[in-house]
């Protein structure tokens, strides 16, 4: 793999920390701003419909300049977010650096996915996509759970510091490693548009919400479900939340394995594999050992969807990828709001801590269903051309046969 993935990768490492270190600091940010719960789950939602909002707005911008300059300005706007979250003195403001920090993250993993793939052989980019999405499972392992500690022992603002400190260490990074690219030569918004009217890329953008919002709608609330269902200390959720990253280490490495040979068999085992152990989740959150368990299944499971989804609409979109790949990137931020805000609806109504577990194995059941659903309209399509094919082909010989000159008459 080239050496330029690695600067990706830590770019990678410092948005997966702070996209997922919130799950750990709500108790202590809802009890300092004095809100609840399911209102600090808003930190959550908004940072993801920011993502859904920023993806294609600054991939358009981005047309404009080199894919290195834009990765790097980026990388920018990630700190400047940061640092305003960590600084923000009432709830409202510490939203709105949430939001910032989000504009950057669904271009910087849509652009981030094209320069990866373009920096290998055809059979590779599933690979080289999976490379660059380590840095957001290493972050699950590393940089949350230390950023999980840090929050609780000294306070969650001195961990968004921390983290826009990642920031200025990525954008370096990109500076150093990723090599001069020029601007993308004949990008129009239009051209670019053309890849949503094909019903397949919109399939595997409507799959990525769904299945990936079945793993946000449990692992945003994992903090109080731990500590009030399964009976674990707030010191606890650190180590639950290592396991959440070696899950999501797995199944990205899964995933970057098996999409360059088998795509949809390997959709078709994660998402049903989810939606199974989501719902057994509503159960076995009420048991330490079993809770862990199941943090690392979820992790692996929702994670191995990532590369074949995005490596799917990669190849759906043709001629134009690189808006399509950040929008999938906002599709995927999509199903974390969605999934966030319904978890919230759930608790709010008085059904439980675990009740957003039900949320998600639904969700994912409606992804797997999907991926049924491109499956058949893919073979049908095949069928479909060869009948045009002969059908145009019968017409030629017609054609032909009509234009021929009549045979001569034998005379005997």
């Amino acid at each position: 793999m080239p050496l330029a993935l690695l600067a990706l990768t830590v770019g990678a490492f410092g948005i997966g920390t702070t996209e997922f270190v919130i799950m750990g600091l709500l108790p202590q940010i809802a009890a300092d701003y004095e809100v609840t719960i399911p209102t600090a789950g808003l930190l959550v939602t908004g940072y993801a419909l920011g993502v859904v909002i920023g993806a294609p707005l600054l991939t358009v911008l981005g047309n404009k300049v080199s894919r290195k300059r834009m990765l790097m300005l980026l990388m920018g706007l990630f700190v400047l977010g940061n640092l305003f979250s960590a600084l923000a003195p009432n709830f409202g403001l510490m939203l709105t650096g949430r939001i910032v920090a989000s504009l950057a993250h669904g271009s910087f993993f849509g652009i981030g996915s094209v320069v990866a793939a373009g920096l290998v052989a055809p059979d590779k980019k599933a690979g080289a996509i999976a490379t660059m999405f380590t840095g957001l499972t290493v972050a699950n392992i590393v940089g949350v759970p230390l950023g999980t500690f840090i929050g609780q022992a000294v306070g969650w603002r001195t961990t968004f510091a921390i983290v826009a400190a990642l920031g200025v260490v990525g954008l370096l990074g990109i500076a150093k490693l990723v090599p001069a690219m020029p601007r993308p030569e004949g990008a129009r918004l239009r051209g670019e548009l053309k890849a949503f009217r094909n019903p397949q890329v919109l399939l595997a953008m409507a799959m990525t919400v769904l299945g990936f919002g079945g793993v946000f709608a449990a692992i945003t609330y994992i903090a109080p479900m731990m500590t009030h269902a399964a009976g674990y200390s707030d010191g606890a959720v650190t180590w639950l939340l290592v396991l959440f990253g070696i899950g999501m280490f797995l199944g990205n490495l899964l995933g970057g394995r098996f999409a360059d040979r088998a795509l949809m068999p390997l959709l078709y085992a994660a998402l049903g594999g989810l939606a199974v152990v989501l719902a057994l989740f509503t159960v076995t959150a009420h048991h330490k050992v079993l809770a862990a368990i199941t943090i690392l299944l979820v992790g692996a499971l929702g994670f191995a969807t990532v590369p074949p989804l995005q490596k799917r609409v990669l190849d759906q979109a043709h001629g134009a990828p690189t808006l399509a790949s950040a929008v999938n990137i906002g599709a995927f931020n999509l199903g974390n709001a969605l999934a966030a805000w319904l978890g919230g609806l759930v608790i709010s109504a008085g059904l439980g801590f675990t009740s957003p577990n039900w949320v998600g194995a639904a969700l994912a059941s409606a992804a797997l269903l999907l991926a049924f659903w491109s499956a058949a309209l893919e073979r049908r399509a095949p069928a479909k051309d060869t009948a045009s094919a002969a059908a145009a082909q019968t017409g030629a010989d017609r054609a032909s046969a009509s234009s021929a000159p009549a045979p001569t008459p034998v005379h005997h």
